[in-house]
């Protein structure tokens, strides 16, 4: 059994998730915060949008800042403060930008170092990147925001490591260790002794070779060697009989023979030895170096720490000087307010409309936000669950202004999914999803929902979505809930804190327009035929289907004028008896609550119960 390596593990840190925003992998998955969810490419996700970093240190915890945005007020302050300056210096931004666009990878080199995997170049590198500090440092001190000063006395050159790499090793030395040019001349008596009698050889074998064409006038004869014979005096099949009788025949070839003498003998174990001499002394030495490199182990990764922090701000800044995002005014209260609001990640890939957002624990708790499918619903409750991440990142975000009051956590039940491998179908993820989110939120909460009860009967899913909005109202949690069901648009005339919102069409001539933008009222046409006939149905379905919801439509007006009548029919007892059960259930009964068809047939029922 193979044990892996932990030498380049330094500490172990207790990661606190009460400091964090809470998204869970239900969240992180539905608004595509670090995966996509329906395709391979990652551009967009809200990591790939956010993540402008230089250093590989910088990308590994850009992506750790978006999955846990801070609770933090003051931390969340101080990375706006940081990121404000930057964009007011635009010339330091540069140059920090430019200085860790160099910097290495020196969290992976420490830990190739501190494994046995590291090579020379490995070395010189983390030198190079290290080489930055100062003007870093430099750089920092230009800027006021406490962040930024913070972060300059933290940086502490590693001048004394710096000066053991430059010290030892080439400048370029080669990938595998043991040629000898690992090692700067100066750097070891013994290895310059080895290379010397290297280096000379050449000069050796070619006055040799020069020697013995002229004793045996084989103006062709050459000295080389091979890895499988060593070192030879070559000559051709004809002339082999030229050679001194002391020579010694090494290997014949299909037209040459090659030959060895004592002297070239002598010289080939020499030369061998030296090349064993020098491979051995590189190893030992580069051991060596390496023992002492892992002495800075420890202040190494915290330099590379700091890098990466600084990395992470340069990135934000950079963020909101590309797509001119704002700061948000943020604080602890309970109003997240957001004007004119865009998308994140679709404000760069299309024209967008931006939308207004107001929520809070009184008036606007709950948003119910109705409309037709392919109108813009779940963008925009995902828009603005991806702004408040953005914001509680200490990113600005993009907007014309905002106010947003920091919230602990952000669910989000969006879209039809199921989970064979679990024997979960559709509707049960659905509500799984919905139990994990009503059993866990809290009043600081936002949760953004998208047509709850969607997967069962038409009555079922009414129930439960009703159900639910009425239970986070309970709750104080801040809710957008997209929905098709119009019914639950009634809960604003009876809850205080629902608020009716729907997304405007223009409809002309039949065919209709989809003006993505969040206004106040509900939506009393769902356009279910429109959107089919958009996605590309056939148009003999289309027609069919007109047919048949206006049909539908017109059953459904003449059966409400018959329960309306029903009031007054003969069966009905005497109105000084108007408080009797029959009375008092048909003052219930009517379009709003029940369809036409059950209703008449309550009605029917009641009337057979009264006669008995």
């Amino acid at each position: 059994m193979n044990i892996l390596p932990i030498d380049h593990i330094v500490t172990l840190k207790k990661v606190q998730t009460q400091n964090h925003l809470l998204l869970d992998h239900i969240t992180l998955d539905h608004l595509e915060i670090i995966e996509p969810q329906h395709s391979q490419s990652k551009s967009h996700t809200l990591l790939h949008h956010v993540d402008h970093t230089q250093t590989a240190m910088g990308a590994r915890l850009i992506r750790e800042w978006v999955q846990k945005p801070l609770l933090d007020h003051a931390k969340i302050l101080s990375r706006q403060d940081a990121i404000e300056n930057l964009l007011k210096k635009p010339y330091v931004l540069i140059h920090i930008k430019e200085l860790l666009s160099s910097i290495q990878d020196i969290e992976r080199l420490m830990m190739k170092i501190s494994t046995g995997y590291a090579h020379a170049r490995d070395f010189n590198g983390l030198k190079r990147s290290l080489l930055t500090t100062p003007s870093i440092i430099d750089e920092l001190q230009k800027l006021q925001a406490t962040l930024h000063l913070s972060l300059a006395k933290e940086l502490k050159p590693q001048d004394e490591l710096i000066k053991l790499i430059d010290n030892a090793l080439a400048e370029d030395p080669p990938a595998k260790l043991g040629d000898g040019s690992t090692f700067k001349a100066g750097y070891n008596a013994e290895l310059d002794e080895y290379r010397a009698i290297r280096r000379t050889s050449k000069d050796w074998l070619a006055r040799y070779q020069s020697e013995l064409r002229e004793t045996t006038k084989i103006k062709t004869l050459k000295v080389g060697y091979n890895r499988v014979f060593g070192y030879y005096i070559e000559v051709s099949k004809g002339q082999a009989h030229l050679m001194p009788e002391t020579f010694h025949r090494r290997q014949t070839l299909a037209n040459n023979e090659r030959f060895i003498s004592e002297e070239l003998k002598t010289f080939e174990t020499k030369v061998l030895s030296a090349e064993d001499r020098i491979s051995s002394i590189e190893t030992r030495l580069f051991e060596e170096l390496r023992q002492k490199l892992l002495t800075f182990q420890e202040p190494v990764m915290e330099l590379a720490s700091n890098f990466a922090k600084l990395d992470c701000i340069l990135s934000l800044a950079l963020l909101a000087e590309r797509n001119h995002y704002i700061k948000p005014l943020i604080d602890e209260g309970s109003v997240l307010k957001i004007n004119q609001g865009r998308h994140p990640i679709l404000d760069q890939i299309c024209k967008f409309i931006p939308n207004d957002t107001t929520l809070d624990n009184e008036k606007n708790q709950l948003v119910l936000i109705t409309g037709p499918n392919m109108a813009g619903k779940s963008t925009y409750i995902r828009q603005v669950a991806l702004i408040v991440i953005l914001a509680q990142m200490g990113s600005y975000i993009p907007a014309e202004s905002a106010h947003i009051g920091i919230v602990d956590k952000i669910f989000s039940r969006i879209g039809a999914s199921d989970d064979l491998a679990r024997g979960q179908s559709t509707f049960m993820v659905e509500m799984v999803e919905t139990a994990n989110i009503l059993n866990n939120l809290s009043e600081k909460s936002l949760v953004i929902l998208d047509e709850i009860g969607r997967g069962t009967s038409t009555y079922d899913g009414i129930a439960i979505a009703q159900s639910t909005a009425e239970f986070l109202l309970q709750t104080s949690a801040k809710t957008l809930f997209a929905t098709h069901y119009s019914e639950l648009t009634k809960l604003s005339e009876k809850n205080q804190g629902v608020t009716n919102y729907t997304v405007a069409v223009h409809e002309d001539n039949n065919k209709i327009t989809f003006l993505y933008k969040i206004i106040k009222g509900h939506a009393d046409k769902s356009y279910g035929i429109h959107v089919a006939e958009l996605a590309g149905l056939p148009s003999k379905l289309i027609s069919r289907a007109k047919e048949v919801l206006s049909d539908l439509e017109q059953n459904k007006k003449e059966i409400s004028k018959k329960i309306k009548r029903a009031h007054q029919l003969s069966f009905l007892p005497d109105p000084a008896h108007e408080t009797s059960p029959l009375i008092e259930a048909l003052k219930k009964i009517t379009p709003e609550h029940l369809t036409p068809i059950d209703a008449l047939a309550t009605l029917q029922k009641l009337k057979e119960d009264y006669s008995k």
